[in-house]
């Protein structure tokens, strides 16, 4: 990896999350370690997507110091840590829930199991699980939910990168089908473009029907 490029990059904004929750749990004889997080429960359409993150112990280089909660960071700052994090973790992967699914389930429970779906993805279980917030009672893996998670500790952080870049990526190719609601510029959020867009055109078949305002605009799918 380029060195140079990430010397130049704007260093993300906020507080940086530290890695002390995950040495703690090391010290504790947890090898294992990964961070949770889900992005996209609050959009009028697309999927929800978790990633999943296992860092390894002490994980070194000026890529760590540029990891932040996703949504403090810059599409380029996002991308720009993407390989540093495939080269360097342990592993790494994502899941997702549908609008179908988040509609039939209800945003919680599509939740967890966009969570459940990136943890069976990965080749290697994890020993422990630190996440934001937002604790996994189904799972049989010792964890702990932390409030800011994303932003005070690094695998989550990392794990919202992942989230976010992933959903980011599906909500352009979205804007390729349904170019008239600009998914690629709001990613299916609630700005005044995508509800003015809405309330003219009526939901397209990836909104979430269950959601208001969608709801107030219904067209047959």
């Amino acid at each position: 990896m380029p060195g140079a490029v990430l010397k130049r990059r704007r260093k993300a904004s906020g507080t940086a999350p530290t890695n002390e929750e995950e040495e703690a749990l090391h010290s504790q004889g947890y090898s294992l370690v990964a961070g949770l997080d889900e992005v996209g429960r609050g959009p009028l359409a697309g999927p929800v997507v978790a990633g999943v993150v296992v860092l390894p112990p002490s994980p070194q280089g000026p890529w760590v110091g540029l990891i932040r909660d996703s949504k403090q960071m810059t599409p380029n700052q996002r991308e720009a840590v993407l390989p540093y994090l495939h080269d360097e973790a342990l592993g790494i992967e994502t899941g997702a829930a549908s609008h179908v699914e988040i509609d039939e389930l209800g945003i919680v429970a599509a939740t967890r199991l966009a969570m459940q779906r990136a943890l069976d993805s990965l080749a290697l279980r994890p020993q422990f699980l630190l996440l934001d917030a937002f604790p996994l009672p189904n799972v049989p893996i010792p964890q702990k939910p932390i409030i800011r998670g994303d932003s005070l500790c690094l695998s989550i952080a990392a794990a919202s990168v992942i989230a976010k870049t992933t959903r980011d990526r599906l909500m352009v190719e979205q804007d390729a089908l349904y170019p008239s609601y600009a998914f690629a510029r709001n990613k299916g959020y609630a700005t005044r473009e995508h509800l003015h867009n809405l309330r003219a055109l009526g939901p397209c078949p990836i909104h979430r029907y269950s959601f208001a305002p969608v709801t107030n605009w219904l067209a047959p799918r």
